[in-house]
This record gives structure tokens, sequence and C-alpha cells, in this order.
């Protein structure tokens, strides 16, 4: 049987795939609110509001499809159970974010931290115990959740914000899946684990544009 790495489509795909990451990377250290990308302005709708918050963080963005990207590289249960869990412990998060229980500073650095960590992990192929890292994608969970769960009550229907931000939030695992699935039989895996490093890069800079600024 051919392996996957010898059709010419799935090569330009590959290829594709990693300069699109790239060019997404540098754009990101290009745009100077980077780093406050889940501060929103204005007011804030039901579903679609929800839906299209996670879409329009970057630094959100990004780590949930660094948790499809892990989840894939790592195979067997994990493809489903870190997809799985993250939206369930992100709600987690949003409540405490209602209750303004950590101070908004303090998060953005730890979503920063949570984007480096995943493309790190990523990058460094760390197949981890899967106990392991359901832990570690909790805790950015919680940290994800936050803002959400601050934005929430502003939104004309919370309960209809919030299901929005899950479900987007839950088509971006997939996303990293296919992303992941797709890549990782190519070159021994490296593409994808250039895509974490490329992830860690933005997260490097989520973390330092506000002490340069």
């Amino acid at each position: 049987m051919a392996r996957p790495s010898h059709f010419p489509f799935l090569r330009a795909l590959a290829s594709g795939a990693s300069r699109l990451f790239a060019g997404l990377s540098l754009g990101l250290l290009l745009l100077p609110s980077a780093a406050n990308a889940h501060v929103m302005d204005g007011p804030l709708g039901g579903f679609g509001s929800g839906f299209g918050h996670p879409l329009a963080g970057p630094d959100h963005f990004l780590a949930m499809l660094a948790v499809g990207l892990w989840g894939a590289q790592i195979g067997g249960r994990t493809v489903w159970t870190l997809p799985a869990t993250f939206p369930m412990i992100m709600c987690v998060g949003g409540v405490l974010g209602m209750l303004g229980i950590l101070p908004t500073d303090i998060v953005q650095v730890g979503i920063a931290l949570s984007v480096l960590a995943l493309g790190g992990v990523i990058a460094a192929n760390w197949k981890a115990p899967e106990w392991v890292a359901l832990l570690l994608i909790s805790i950015f969970a919680i940290l994800h959740g936050i803002p959400h769960g601050v934005l929430a009550p502003r939104a004309t229907d919370p309960a209809a914000f919030t299901v929005g931000f899950v479900v987007s939030t839950g088509v971006i695992h997939v996303v990293g899946i296919a992303i992941g699935a797709a890549l990782k039989p190519i070159a021994g895996g490296r593409l994808v684990q250039g895509l974490g490093a490329a992830i860690a890069l933005a997260g490097l800079w989520f973390l330092l544009a506000p002490a340069a600024a």
C-alpha cells in the first residue's frame, strides 16, 4: 500500500496548510490588539454573538485549535476526550467569570500562557498520559471560560450567548482534529509539530505584547 506522503495532493495540502498557518501567525504578531483579543465593546446579542466571540479572538481560536491538534497528535481516546472535556470545563470558568473571581490581568496572562504551552507540547510531540493532558487542558479551559462569563451577562440572551460560544469552541476543536489527522501521517508528523511551534510563537507574543506596549 502506498504511503500517504507519496500522493502529490496530500503533499500540496500539507505545504499549503503550513504556509497558511505561518501567515496567520505572522499576522497575529502584527496585530497590536491581539493581546487584548477577549475585550469586546458594544452590545452583544445571543447565539450569534457567542458563536462569533471565539472566532474573533485569536488567542482563544489558536488555543482551541491546538486542543484538537494535540488530541489528534496523541491519538487514541484523547482524540475525543480532550475536545469533549474542554467546553464542559470552560462553562465552569464562565461561572467564575460571572462571579468576578480572578482579576482580568491575571486571566489574560493565563490565556497567553495556554496558547504558548499548547503550541509547545505539540511542537515537542509530547505524548502525555491522558489524565495529565486532561488536567492541563482543564486548567486552560477555566481560564478561557472566564472572559465569556464576564461578557455573558451583557448579552441580550445570556443563555443563547453561552450556547453559542460552547458550540463555536467545539467546531474549532473539530477543525484542529481534522488538520492534525490529515497532516499527522506526512513527514513523520513534523508538519503538525511546525504548526505547534507557530502557535507557541503567537502565544509568546500574546504574553509579551502588553509589557512592550
